[in-house]
């Protein structure tokens, strides 16, 4: 019987002894020691900046963002179209002196920490010129309608010419008057690149 007893007092000591935790508790004296918490100084933070992201303040992990950039982007585009020289022809000269409509949207998207930008919009600008027509100077005053166009597509713009007076203007003027007013799709187009420019880099 007391051998029996003893062997049973064994069995558990033994099996504790083999444990995890056991082994962990009673770990020997050249063991490495554990590392001790230490407070992280200016230098540290320093030396190991956070990666910077894109997004706001609330979105430091750099998921979906979305931006709208409408408010800059029309006031950009009126300044820069605003600003156009006025071109000469061969039998007259004309001026482009406002942006009547800008109707569209602007946007920034951050997506896993990358930026993309884009844009839609229809313009409407205002011109008024001088045209030598049957040995007369005839004012004439209209609208370069630009279509729909987004982000990438400059190369495709497309200038459309409307009158605000016709009824004097034969058909072979106004097809002059036409052509001469779409030399103005060249200097719009490089305004409009300018554009794009600031935009990506927002």
């Amino acid at each position: 019987m007391e051998e029996t007893a003893a062997a049973a007092a064994v069995e558990p000591a033994a099996e504790k002894a083999t444990s995890y935790r056991y082994w962990v508790r009673e770990a020997t004296g050249d063991a490495a020691p554990l590392p001790a918490p230490r407070k992280l100084d200016a230098a540290d933070v320093a030396a190991n900046p956070a990666p910077a992201t894109l997004g706001s303040a609330w979105n430091q992990a750099g998921t979906w963002e979305e931006k709208n950039l409408n408010s800059w982007a029309n006031s950009r585009i009126k300044d820069l179209l605003g600003s156009l020289d006025p071109l000469e022809f061969s039998t007259g000269k004309a001026s482009v002196y406002e942006v009547s409509r800008c109707s569209g949207d602007a946007f920034l998207v951050i997506v896993r920490n990358k930026k993309r930008v884009g844009y839609t919009y229809e313009l409407s600008l205002k011109f008024k010129g001088e045209w030598l027509i049957k040995e007369e100077n005839k004012k004439v005053k209209g609208h370069l309608e630009i279509p729909e166009f987004s982000y990438g597509e400059l190369e495709d713009l497309e200038v459309n010419v409307r009158f605000s007076d016709e009824k004097d203007l034969s058909s072979n003027d106004k097809a002059q008057i036409c052509k001469d007013m779409k030399s103005f799709l060249s200097p719009i187009q490089e305004k409009l690149r300018e554009f794009e420019k600031e935009l990506k880099e927002r």
